[in-house]
């Protein structure tokens, strides 16, 4: 039987494992191009995203999508919570010590941080938002195209800080972690009419996002990035709040959440590999979770039911 703390760490080995699974696959991928990128050690982490991935820089903007307090970080070094929305660490602080980098990716937007913290690590994601532009606005938080614009200016910084061949070959050689897409669901197109008016069917809601994903991936190519980890969505209906407020199926998950989770990436590996022969040198990797979480998930709430005397 697990104890709550080791549920949590359970969790946090499997998002590890997920992330790590899929470098070696890009390294085989490079090794099979002759580019020999896995005999060079990754000089840092950068991060795009949501709530998944957000090291706190929700902290520093105007909006109610916060985890600054209890008991958000319990298990943090400091015991502190930090901005991240876990009990500790996220998978991306995992990555970078396993890299041997900090063993914590810091928010772009701290004050305490500066260019000689974030030459190795940066995160620019935010919790809330989304590739739709129309999603960050729900709660008011950084949209996807602000992370880009704070990207370019984090490699002016760098390049002020390290010269522009050494800035040209950190941000060629980074490891660039991207973890979003959910709030586009969960919290805009099921949410509110506005999109759903706009896109009467689901998969054409989807196609859009496709469509915005693959701009931004264009973007950032085009800005230096090559080595990316683009992890799909999670089994979604399976989350917490989801579950909670599903009364009618006894609190189970949402399997029509879970099924547009399934064709949407679906559709994002299909974006993966027509990228990776479209863009010369680009590594993309469709890191799709999905089914390890729905795994995790399944095992907490057996868990959860053998330690309250309910296992049918």
């Amino acid at each position: 039987m697990k104890t709550p703390k080791e549920k949590i760490l359970y969790y946090s080995f499997f998002l590890f494992q997920i992330h790590t699974l899929f470098l070696h696959t890009s390294s085989a991928s490079n090794n099979n191009n002759n580019n020999n990128y896995n005999n060079k050690k990754v000089p840092a982490i950068i991060v795009f995203g949501d709530s998944s991935v957000d090291s706190g820089n929700n902290n520093f903007i105007p909006t109610i999508a916060k985890s600054n307090f209890e008991p958000y970080g319990r298990d943090f070094p400091s015991g502190n919570p930090t901005g991240r929305f876990s009990n500790g660490k996220i998978a991306p602080d995992f990555i970078s010590e396993a890299f041997g980098l900090r063993p914590t990716v810091p928010a772009y937007l701290d004050p305490s941080y500066t260019i000689s913290d974030f030459a190795n690590g940066v995160c620019f994601a935010s919790a809330g938002t989304g590739f739709d532009n129309a999603t960050s606005n729900v709660a008011g938080v950084i949209p996807l195209w602000k992370e880009v614009e704070y990207y370019k200016e984090y490699q002016k910084k760098l390049r002020a800080h390290v010269g522009n061949e050494k800035a040209n070959e950190i941000l060629k050689e980074a490891l660039y972690l991207v973890s979003i897409g959910t709030n586009d669901f969960l919290e805009n197109y099921y949410t509110f009419p506005q999109r759903r008016c706009q896109f009467k069917q689901v998969q054409e809601y989807e196609d859009f996002l496709i469509g915005l994903a693959e701009n931004f991936l264009k973007e950032i190519y085009h800005l230096g990035a090559r080595k990316i980890s683009l992890t799909g969505l999670p089994p979604m209906g399976c989350l917490p709040l989801e579950r909670a407020i599903n009364i009618m199926e006894y609190h189970g998950c949402v399997e029509e959440y879970n099924n547009v989770a399934l064709e949407f990436n679906g559709k994002l590996g299909w974006l993966v590999s027509k990228l990776n022969k479209e863009l010369p040198g680009f590594q993309l990797v469709d890191a799709n979770a999905y089914d390890i979480i729905l795994e995790i998930v399944l095992r907490l709430h057996k868990w959860d039911a053998v330690e309250q005397g309910d296992l049918r």
